[in-house]
């Protein structure tokens, strides 16, 4: 049996599960019993009163015709009446459920009952002819069905309640303890560490626990990815400078080539560098005005004879952001864009939920199928990005994919629809 259809019914939060599991069956208990409560008891208690009482009216009425008068003694007043004063129907408030079980069983049992009243909860009328007279009988409502018999459904339902309340905090103390992980993961995810200590239940604290290790460990990796890479890079300047005054006292003819490739071995160890930097990790987040930023790196790049332009602007405002990393991602994807391409254009889309920078270019573009292996280190693609056009090792792409996942976001490849090459969007929640 499949219950998919019930998913789309059911809350998304733990928080709302958790109560629908805690209050369903609660309910389902009250109902049920109040339903048996009603038909067994109080229907049998109404059945049973109304007879007795039907037993005192029948006897009442066949001696008041012979002569004897037994109403005061049966604890019922009785009087004559004419035609006139009888009702046309028999006649029960809506909400008196307990008067159809009344009328029903009178009508059953009175010998010549032709109308019943119960206009209230104190009494009870009937009208009954004997011959050629007619009788108004009147009782108390007591006599014919229980006193008060809401009182046990207002007990249960307001018992019922107020453990419900009860349960509701204990419930939402329960689950305090792993909304507070959930927040910390979530933090964690998008680049910050906030204070976090196990607290809860013994399963929570051990999630917790082990969160705290993964955190641990991973800050402990990254730390020392750029011990390591600041190692070599700085243990490979020395070298390289001696290379150069060695260079220097070659002719022109035999060093111009050494001293290129010398340059390009500096420009690989300046972007191992910038690979190993943590600030997308540790940098303190600040409220950046996004739009702004995108600006200036456009100016800075036509101030340099840069084909970068300016595309659709949407939204504004300022947002808790990491804008050095932020625009170090965006100058990666702009310097791919003019080294493969000859224009670029940057767009931003701000809405409630999303942030979106957008870098095209009129490049060769990347395949779809090698898309996800152009976000990684140290890849370079041939042909679609032709490695002699410029002295990249493969890292502007994971730069930019690194510095999106620390901001808890995304880096996007796809084709540009205005220019036609590779379309790149950094996409951040807010």
């Amino acid at each position: 049996m499949s219950f998919e259809w019930l998913k789309r019914y059911m809350p998304r939060s733990l928080y709302g599960r958790a109560a629908l599991i805690l209050v369903l069956p609660v309910v389902t208990l009250q109902l049920v019993v109040s339903v048996a409560f009603i038909q067994r008891h109080f229907e049998g208690v109404s059945v049973q009163l109304s007879r007795e009482l039907a037993r005192a009216v029948n006897l009442a009425t066949a001696e008041q015709a012979s002569g004897l008068d037994l109403s005061q003694a049966l604890d019922l007043r009785l009087s004559k009446v004419s035609a006139d004063d009888v009702p046309r129907a028999d006649f029960r408030r809506w909400y008196d459920f307990t008067g159809i079980v009344v009328i029903r069983t009178l009508r059953a049992r009175v010998t010549g009952l032709t109308q019943v009243e119960l206009p209230n909860d104190q009494e009870v009328r009937l009208f009954v002819a004997r011959g050629d007279t007619l009788f108004r009988i009147a009782a108390d409502r007591g006599r014919v069905s229980a006193s008060n018999p809401h009182q046990l459904l207002i007990t249960m339902a307001v018992f019922g309640l107020l453990m419900t309340l009860i349960s509701f905090a204990y419930l939402r103390n329960q689950l305090r303890p792993i909304t507070r992980l959930a927040q910390a993961a979530e933090a964690f995810g998008r680049g910050r560490t906030v204070p976090y200590s196990p607290s809860g239940a013994i399963e929570v604290r051990a999630a917790g626990h082990a969160f705290l290790d993964m955190r641990a460990r991973i800050e402990r990796q990254i730390e020392q990815r750029t011990m390591m890479l600041s190692g070599v890079s700085h243990d490979l300047r020395t070298p390289l400078t001696r290379m150069r005054l060695g260079l220097s006292l070659l002719d022109d003819e035999d060093r111009e080539p050494l001293e290129r490739d010398v340059e390009d071995m500096q420009q690989l160890i300046d972007a191992f560098l910038e690979f190993a930097r943590s600030d997308a990790e540790t940098a303190a987040v600040e409220p950046t005005d996004v739009v702004a930023l995108v600006q200036s790196i456009a100016e800075n790049a036509q101030r340099v004879g840069q084909a970068v332009t300016l595309g659709d602007i949407q939204g504004g405002g300022e947002y808790p952001l990491r804008p050095r990393a932020l625009r170090r991602a965006v100058e990666n994807l702009v310097g791919n864009a003019i080294r493969y391409g000859s224009r670029c254009e940057i767009s931003v889309m701000i809405t409630a939920k999303s942030l979106r920078i957008r870098v095209e270019d009129d490049g060769p573009g990347i395949p779809v199928d090698q898309r996800d292996e152009a976000i990684r280190p140290f890849v370079r693609l041939d042909p679609a990005r032709n490695q002699d056009k410029g002295p990249g090792v493969g890292l502007g792409l994971a730069i930019a994919a690194d510095i999106a996942r620390a901001h808890g976001g995304v880096l996007r490849l796809g084709e540009s629809e205005t220019l036609g090459g590779l379309r790149a969007d950094i996409v951040i929640a807010l």
